[in-house]
């Protein structure tokens, strides 16, 4: 379906979305924020897509909420939402889709843009990028997740660093911290990430599902249960068509071919 905000095209079996409002640098709207929604609903639904990209177009990749459109009324709203204990629905979709989530960061990742990109599996950054939350200096805190999650991705220290002071760090110290698994020039982004998600594309899909299963669980589990998860999943895999099939290809020296059964 078309979309206004956002631009989903399909290559081969990744899924690649772009926030398409560049004027905005890319600040996310009510528009915006649905057709997130409905784009994520229909790659749910679609086998074929294997992998799922998302960058920025322009010189952003998001600069979180749209000021402009956000009131008053919609933070009185938001925080009568927060103040329930539930996250935002969007970003926890993001984070358990069943498939590789791949940031492509080609710019600016500030408030809520930051959260978008922490709840992607991997994320490749241009030189160009910076990241950062600067809810602080207006009195507030990331909404979306992203003080829990930047705990978990960077470390205590680092985050309550990033956090306290409100300040941005460029995509050298992203990459020293581990928010970011790799960083590329500006005009190679889009091909190295593009490189990652067809090459996981052809990953057996349930095996992709289960390593994802494994850590995003896992790390709310103690060991004994983390670990006794992992071996639940791991039996489960030795009986599928892609795991004999993997074996028969190695055997017989060829390229696989998974089905995600």
């Amino acid at each position: 379906m078309p979309y206004e905000t956002i631009i989903y095209e399909k290559e081969n079996a990744v899924g690649v979305i772009t926030l398409n409002r560049d004027n905005r640098l890319n600040a996310v709207n009510f528009k915006m924020f649905g057709e997130l929604e409905q784009v994520f609903d229909e790659i749910a639904n679609d086998k074929s897509v294997r992998v799922v990209l998302i960058t920025g177009a322009g010189r952003a990749f998001s600069v979180g909420a749209d000021l402009k459109e956000v009131g008053p009324e919609v933070f009185a709203v938001a925080g009568r939402w927060l103040a329930r204990g539930k996250p935002i629905p969007m970003f926890a979709r993001i984070e358990n889709l069943d498939r590789p989530v791949i940031g492509a960061i080609n710019g600016l990742a500030i408030g809520g843009g930051c959260e978008l990109a922490l709840v992607c599996d991997l994320r490749i950054a241009s030189t160009a990028a910076k990241f950062g939350f600067g809810e602080i200096k207006g009195g507030s805190i990331p909404g979306g997740g992203g003080s829990v999650r930047a705990a978990r991705i960077m470390g205590v220290a680092k985050a309550k660093e990033v956090l306290f002071f409100g300040d941005l760090i460029d995509a050298e110290e992203a990459h020293r911290i581990g928010l970011v698994n790799k960083v590329v020039p500006p005009e190679k982004l889009l091909d190295e990430a593009k490189q990652w998600a067809q090459t996981l594309s052809k990953r057996p899909p349930l095996a992709l599902q289960a390593a994802k299963a494994c850590v995003n669980t896992g790390m709310e589990m103690s060991l004994p249960l983390a670990l006794d998860f992992e071996a639940a999943l791991s039996a489960f895999l030795m009986k599928t068509e892609d795991c004999i099939e993997g074996q028969v290809a190695f055997r017989e020296k060829r390229e696989p071919q998974y089905k995600g059964k």
